[in-house]
């Protein structure tokens, strides 16, 4: 690229160079999520992958997109830039392993107001480090320099990723029955959703981001804030070779309500324990600061639960061992019964 230069860009504010430099500084953490399934490198003008299809009778792609939402906001004013991939990566995968799909590849796209080297390969870490987690090939992306559209210190990062599953082991809540038991799977904080509350009852602006907080454990609330969004890809995966699962909920925004109904058929309740539910204590905090009612809390966060899982209640001991396994410090926190009133969900 040594010939590619122009001066009346970068009058106006784009400079292409720049984005040479982020690609050359990214270049490891990008090679460190190949699989083998990966064919070329990056710089191509698309991102070429071929999947094992061993083994599989009816294979079916499950594609996932999203971005990383005005959790953003946390990351520019505590100039932390390498963990916010992570979610990006998160918020995609744990979508697509909702039917069982393994991640094959992902991609990001980063817009930003100024490209600084550094600071896209800081970003692009954490999106490497979610790919790992997830095991995923990170095999493309897209950094855009968009001067006079954002701030020169601002970026937005979103992303896409590709799964598959074979039809015949896709995870479907056609099996569920009354009876059958959750499990919940911790999330690690907030992960990247109500983050627009979160901001309005802390006044982010204004907060003290960086000091030590008692009800935190002695992490500053920035910290807490900004702890990734965990992956379940992994421990998911191992369960299904074991387990029979009857469905899956990824809790995002909409917390509770709006995201365990969407694995639960019509006619079938989730019937939560709340005082089963280990919140964590940032949503203590939050509750406490904003005078969030509980089920306002409730339909917002995850409230400390990432992901639920429904398995039958012969096999829930055998999961919650699975789980433990694999690393995950999974627990029951309700069950599987006939919907009274047509809703999805209760919390009693």
């Amino acid at each position: 690229m040594k010939n590619s230069q122009s001066a009346s860009y970068a009058a106006a504010g784009v400079d292409i160079t720049a984005g040479y430099k982020a690609v050359e500084l990214m270049k490891e953490s990008v090679k460190s999520t190949y699989t083998p399934g990966v064919v070329g490198d990056i710089g191509g003008f698309g991102g070429l992958f071929m999947p094992d299809l061993s083994g599989m009778k009816t294979p079916l792609l499950v594609s996932g997109t999203d971005g990383v939402g005005t959790k953003l906001r946390i990351a520019f004013l505590m100039d932390k830039h390498d963990t916010v991939g992570i979610d990006c990566v998160a918020m995609c995968v744990n979508d697509i392993i909702c039917v069982g799909a393994k991640p094959l590849f992902f991609l990001d796209y980063i817009a930003c107001g100024k490209n600084v080297p550094e600071r896209i390969a800081s970003i692009v870490s954490g999106v490497a480090e979610g790919c790992r987690q997830a095991g995923a090939a990170l095999i493309g992306g897209e950094t855009a320099e968009m001067p006079g559209f954002y701030p020169v210190d601002e970026y937005d990062l979103a992303g896409y990723s590709t799964g598959i599953v074979d039809r015949d082991a896709m995870i479907d809540n056609k099996a569920m029955k009354a009876g059958d038991v959750i499990i919940a799977l911790p999330s690690s904080g907030v992960h990247s959703n109500g983050f627009s509350l979160v901001r309005k009852v802390f006044d982010v602006e204004n907060a003290d981001l960086k000091s030590p907080v008692e009800k935190l454990g002695g992490r500053s609330l920035g910290e807490a804030l900004l702890a990734p969004t965990k992956i379940y890809v992994k421990p998911v995966l191992a369960l299904m070779k074991e387990v029979q699962i009857k469905g899956i909920s990824h809790i995002t925004g909409g917390g509770f309500y709006e995201n365990i109904p969407r694995s639960i058929p019509e006619g079938l309740c989730a019937s939560i324990d709340k005082a089963s539910v280990r919140v964590l204590p940032i949503f203590d905090l939050i509750a406490e600061t904003g005078g969030i009612p509980e089920r306002d809390m409730f339909n917002t966060f995850n409230m400390g639960v990432g992901m639920s899982i429904v398995v039958s209640p012969e096999d829930a001991d055998k999961a919650l061992q699975i789980l433990k396994a694999n690393g995950e410090d999974a627990y029951v926190i309700g069950t599987v019964t006939e919907s009274k009133n047509g809703e999805g969900i209760e919390l009693c």
